[in-house]
């Protein structure tokens, strides 16, 4: 797969108006890993849910994963689960290996419009995050799995009931995320989309959890208007 290369240049953002951004993996670095916590964690809730053991629930979460978009929209359709306790026991993790990123809350303070959050996660995961970051003042508005009615990114109804809630007019808005499946959609909106890339892709025999291998899926799309390895080095060129 053809990997584009990161933006070096300062691209005219100048007609934004509301800038929307994923959380895991975008407003901090996917070295962090915070995201082998939460799968962990899935499978141990799916255990005792299900009352299987941890291997079956491992087998469960990534297929319903990969069927359903996410694992909670899964156990919701597949077994008609109530989604409150599951997204407070997944995401309640140790998020003490993000560093404070001061410069980039500088850095998203500075642009000019709304700033927004939109995430598969749940509220009290972004808040977690973004406090521990030290830029949660910075934001508009957080538009989590709940608000989006559980329908997870990359599906197009998720991003119309973002659309209809936040009152963004996508040719006025730019999507920063780092699964670049999740911004064909956004392109399709008529939204400007960057990826912030979470490395280089790692290989086959890599320990690198699934979901960063699947962020590199589709990169090479002509969704991709734009590529930056560093958020904050970007949003300092605008």
């Amino acid at each position: 797969m053809k990997v584009p290369a990161a933006s070096m240049t300062s691209p005219d953002f100048s007609h934004i108006e509301t800038w929307v951004f994923d959380l895991d993996n975008t407003l901090y670095p996917s070295r962090c890993n915070l995201f082998a916590q939460v799968d962990e964690r899935m499978g141990a809730f799916i255990s005792e849910f299900l009352k299987v053991d941890l291997a079956e629930a491992r087998r469960i979460q990534k297929l319903y994963y990969v069927e359903h978009g996410t694992t909670l929209n899964g156990l919701m359709k597949e077994h008609g689960m109530q989604p409150d306790d599951f997204l407070r026991y997944v995401h309640d993790i140790d998020v003490s290996m993000v560093d404070p990123a001061p410069e980039l809350g500088k850095a998203i303070d500075r642009l000019k419009g709304r700033k927004v959050i939109l995430t598969n996660g749940s509220l009290g995961h972004a808040q977690n995050v973004t406090q521990r970051l030290g830029i949660a003042d910075h934001f508009d508005a957080v538009y989590d799995i709940a608000a989006l009615g559980f329908e997870p990114k990359p599906r197009a109804s998720a991003y119309d009931r973002f659309l209809e809630l936040s009152g963004t007019e996508p040719m006025r808005a730019a999507m920063f995320e780092d699964i670049a499946r999740n911004l064909e959609v956004p392109h399709m909106l008529g939204m400007t989309t960057v990826w912030v890339r979470p490395g280089p892709p790692p290989g086959p025999d890599s320990s690198v959890a699934r979901h960063e291998r699947l962020s590199h899926e589709g990169a090479d799309g002509p969704h991709i208007h734009h590529v930056t390895d560093d958020l904050k080095t970007f949003l300092e060129a605008l």
